[in-house]
């Protein structure tokens, strides 16, 4: 007996409502997303700075007689100070100092590189080839070495202005960012409450799980990576001060900018040691030299320390997600890059760790033995 008609069209009409339902979802997120495409950048951070200094809100409100507006004051004028100002105090400085700087430039050309000492040439193994590197440089004096390094540094100018863009966009944004972290510190509850109803929704309590562990892995990446850039661009910076390097403010925040890009402050004050021996001060160079020993391997033992306190999670899982972030999405991939990394290795370890029991009430074979 041939189906009824409306039997055969029910299921076509029923595919086709929901392949237009998805179809007119999918156009609207996208919309919306194009709409706050100028905002995104500044919401991202804020979500990750809110997430990251959350248990710092709580401290402080606790100690402030439970009063949140004024923690979140506290916290927005620290964000202001720690975004703002220290950009404002390196374009000033850069400003002011333009003619020193022009001067010191062109003084690299009358620098006289001395001899390397002798117990260079006595160390072990690279000792003969330091000397004969040293002495190589000293013949071609300041414009050779200027030559050599002047591609290298045409393309980090190109990088640098690529990443950063002008400086006045960069200054509305983290204004911008600031302003979001105030909102977010004001109403975080409601938010964190919302994001993971909407975690459980899409995938139950893996979804909830899987949200708490995209903040554990903000924290972990702010107190692993974030305090240990601290600790080493500071000590860099006090040592190149004892020295006496010039414009060591300004190398203390472009350390600061390689060790959250994971490349560290070595890359500063290398050419901080070569010039601390060009200029004759063998003493100085030495104690430079091992400063930099010490507060280049300083990450080693402390940044594993603090991402251990922040999340549970595999060392090189976050140091992964933070390089590989940086160079897919630029400065944010330092979060997002762990986050997403962490998301997925929970939901796959949990996924693996599941086992497929049998039914409680499934007949057992012949020769199965009862527990």
């Amino acid at each position: 007996m041939p189906r009824p008609e409306s039997a055969v069209t029910e299921p076509r009409r029923e595919i086709a409502r929901i392949t237009l339902s998805v179809l007119t979802i999918g156009l609207l997120i996208l919309g919306a997303l194009w709409i706050l495409r100028p905002f995104l950048g500044a919401v991202i951070w804020a979500t990750m700075v809110v997430a990251a200094t959350w248990p710092a809100l709580i401290w402080l409100q606790e100690r402030l007689w439970g009063r949140r507006w004024l923690a979140t004051t506290l916290m927005t004028s620290t964000l202001l100070l720690v975004f703002v100002v220290p950009l404002l105090l390196a374009i000033v400085t850069i400003v002011v100092e333009a003619d020193r700087l022009v001067g010191w430039a062109k003084s690299l050309a009358e620098l006289h590189m001395s001899p390397p000492p002798e117990f260079v040439a006595n160390l072990p193994i690279i000792g003969p080839r330091i000397t004969a590197a040293w002495e190589q440089a000293v013949a071609a004096g300041a414009e050779g070495l200027i030559a050599r390094l002047a591609p290298y540094a045409n393309n980090i100018v190109r990088w640098f202005v690529a990443e950063v863009g002008s400086v006045g966009f960069l200054i509305v944004q983290f204004l911008l960012t600031v302003v979001l972290a105030a909102v977010m510190y004001t109403s975080g509850e409601a938010g964190a409450a919302t994001v993971r109803r909407f975690g459980r929704r899409l995938a139950g309590e893996r979804g909830d799980n899987a949200v708490v562990l995209a903040g554990q892995a903000i924290r972990a990446v702010a107190l692993g990576v974030g305090v240990t850039a601290i600790v080493q661009s500071v000590a860099g910076g006090v040592a190149l001060a004892i020295v006496g390097v010039p414009f060591a403010g300004l190398l203390t925040a472009v350390m600061f900018m390689l060790c959250i890009a994971q490349l560290g402050p070595t890359l500063v004050l290398v050419p901080a040691v070569i010039w601390t021996f060009w200029s004759g001060a063998t003493g100085w160079g030495i104690f430079l030299v091992l400063c930099t020993a010490v507060i280049g391997t300083m990450d080693n033992f402390l940044r594993p320390i603090l991402i251990r306190r922040g999340a549970d999670l595999p060392l090189l899982l976050i140091l992964a997600g933070v390089i590989g972030g940086l160079i897919a999405f630029g400065l944010v991939g330092i979060f997002v890059g762990p986050v997403l990394l962490a998301v997925a290795y929970k939901l796959l370890d949990d996924w693996i760790s599941e086992v497929d029991l049998p039914p409680a009430d499934a007949p057992q074979g012949k020769g199965s033995a009862t527990p």
